[in-house]
């Protein structure tokens, strides 16, 4: 089996999947994490903690902030998209011709947002991750889903894809990234709204009760994706039920609303309607949802302020 040289990797955004992927890449790559303050100490103090799947407890480096950029370094991004922008600004100049930026995100748009952040520094790369993890608690993340990563095609994906393999992690380079994204925005457009608004796990988007919903989510996507010259000609639905059913993870957007954090919905249903609208193609179904999951933000996020500000006075 061909093997690379060990990789310079920093994780920018180690929330679950970016600890996770951290987790499994320290044991032959120099991997750093960079993460909020209180998870970074945790793991400083006691290591990175996985349970579910896998249960050990890993030494990795982690920090809240860099300085410098070693040679050829490989940074996963992260972060959920909203904080893209936010978390690429600080190493903007360190970039460096060299490095590569594999975006290991949701939403239609995640790389041409970092590109735009690094101001065309770098290699900007699209990724996509089928695995699953909660962030349990600062320090430990529960491992929830084995799955697969998805890299775009380029010259530097060989090497890439080769270190993420020999750490478990399944990659796969696509030729066609754009029909990979949209299948992804198509999945997530479904389940993530759908199963955050029910207050429910994700294996309960196979319920027949809520077939007529995710049928109409998924034929407004595919015709805002067949106007932009992506055809998804497969059966949606069925691959959806397939992919989660039994699943107990919880999908990325409930976990934000839990700990009032703003969501993705903006770069998934929104973005899909907002394109469809350019396009000529209505989405009621996911500006619905959208508007759905917008007031829930707006309520968790008021609620985690009353917390913060009575957990203040008691102090």
């Amino acid at each position: 089996m061909l093997r690379f040289a060990l990789m310079q990797i920093i994780v920018l955004g180690a929330g679950a999947i970016g600890s996770l992927y951290g987790a499994k890449l320290v044991v032959d790559n120099d991997v750093t994490l960079i993460g909020r303050a209180g998870h970074v100490r945790a793991i400083e103090e006691n290591g990175l903690r996985i349970e579910g799947i896998e249960t050990k407890t890993i030494p990795v480096r982690a920090v809240t902030h860099i300085s410098e950029l070693p040679p050829d370094t490989l940074i996963l991004l992260t972060t959920k998209v909203p904080a893209t922008a936010m978390a690429l600004k600080p190493i903007a100049a360190i970039v460096r011709d060299d490095t590569t930026i594999v975006a290991l995100q949701n939403g239609l748009e995640s790389a041409e947002i970092a590109r735009r952040a690094l101001g065309g520094r770098g290699v900007v790369l699209r990724g996509i991750s089928q695995f699953g993890a909660i962030f349990e608690r600062a320090g430990t993340i529960r491992y929830m889903a084995k799955g697969y990563t998805l890299l775009e095609d380029h010259q530097r994906s060989e090497r890439i894809a080769a270190v993420l393999n020999d750490a478990g992690l399944d990659c796969r380079i696509v030729v066609n990234i754009r029909t990979e994204v949209w299948r992804k925005v198509v999945f997530n457009c479904v389940v993530n709204p759908i199963t955050t608004i029910i207050g429910s796990e994700v294996g309960e988007i196979v319920d027949p009760r809520l077939n007529r919903l995710k049928q109409l989510v998924i034929e407004e996507c595919v015709a805002v994706a067949a106007a932009e010259g992506v055809e998804l000609e497969t059966d949606l639905a069925r691959e959806i039920n397939a992919a989660y059913a039994g699943s107990r993870n919880l999908v990325s957007m409930r976990q934000d609303l839990l700990r009032g954090r703003t969501t993705e919905i903006d770069y998934l249903n929104r973005a899909v309607a907002e394109l469809g609208s350019r396009r000529g193609v209505e989405c009621p179904v996911n500006r619905g949802l959208t508007d759905i999951i917008k007031g829930m933000e707006a309520t968790s996020q008021r609620l985690s302020r009353v917390a913060a500000e009575a957990a203040t006075m008691r102090g």
